[in-house]
């Protein structure tokens, strides 16, 4: 189920891409987003993991860089039945962590020198576990397509509103384009695309992080750290942190912009995760 909200979620968002182009250039313009939506997500689906590393300047680890992390990521990676993902670094002292990649046997797991530091092994056991299992539940797949989506959606809203500044676009038949269509593109295209990154990003936090509890055996340790990389991210903000790219991480890397960008955060409240992660520890019984 939570598989078909995803594919309806994403093709909604397509389908805003192809109204912005039909608004700004009549059939012919709504035909050219479909094919750039089509050519998007293949792009995507075979890259992903290339272009959120290469957003955020990661660079890969090898095990004689970390052993102790190699240790831990394999040992949970055996706990979970999981093929080991390959191990990237963010040089930034701003602690946080995202996944990514298609699928299982293509997937990498991104950490910053910021995160190393701060956390002890049993709450870094709890952030690993967290990526493994949106990497085994393909979240990592979905929320990169959502993010390509939505930038191009922002993208071409900002050409509809330059269009609209100067007299508007034009169809194939030469006639302008309603101004009132335009600016209500302009506004809504945009926020009806954060909207559904919403959707997409919040549900799926919950279930990471009570599927991350029970590969790690230890909700309260990943609880834990989540209060810490919140109270952090509040305090510090991630250079060259993107709205659009923000639902990749643990921990939403605006959080210290506040505003409008955490009306419209991509994450649940870290108090309502937490409380739920120590639901799950009381089932377990563990302390």
């Amino acid at each position: 189920m939570n598989r078909v909200k995803s594919v309806m979620l994403l093709t909604l968002l397509s389908v805003i891409l192809m109204a912005i182009g039909g608004v700004v250039g009549g059939r012919s313009g709504a035909f050219t987003m479909l094919l750039i939506s089509f050519a998007m997500n293949f792009y995507t689906y075979w890259n992903c993991d290339k272009m959120a590393l290469r957003a955020y300047n990661a660079q890969p680890l090898s095990e004689s860089d970390v052993p102790e992390l190699y240790q831990l990521v394999r040992e949970l990676t055996e706990k979970a039945h999981m093929p080991m993902p390959r191990l990237y670094v963010i040089p930034t002292d701003v602690p946080n962590a995202f996944a990514t990649g298609r699928n299982e046997n293509h997937a990498a797991v991104a950490v910053t020198e910021g995160i190393l530091s701060m956390l002890d092994r049993d709450e870094l056991a709890g952030v690993l576990s967290h990526e493994l299992s949106h990497i085994r539940h393909r979240d990592t797949l979905i929320m990169t397509l959502a993010a390509s989506i939505a930038t191009a959606i922002s993208y071409i809203a900002n050409i509809a509103q330059w269009a609209a500044i100067f007299g508007g676009g034009r169809d194939e038949e030469g006639r302008s384009a309603n101004p009132i269509a335009l600016l209500v593109t302009i506004v809504v295209a945009p926020l009806a695309a954060t909207l559904i990154q919403l959707a997409l990003s919040r549900s799926r936090e919950f279930m990471a992080d009570a599927s991350g509890a029970e590969i790690s055996g230890k909700p309260l340790a990943l609880a834990n750290a989540l209060l810490k990389l919140d109270a952090y991210a509040h305090h510090k903000v991630m250079a060259d942190a993107k709205p659009a790219t923000s639902g990749l991480f643990i921990i939403n890397p605006l959080a210290g912009v506040g505003g409008m960008a955490n009306l419209f955060s991509t994450h649940p409240s870290t108090e309502e995760r937490v409380e739920k992660l120590r639901e799950i520890a009381a089932q377990m019984h563990s302390y």
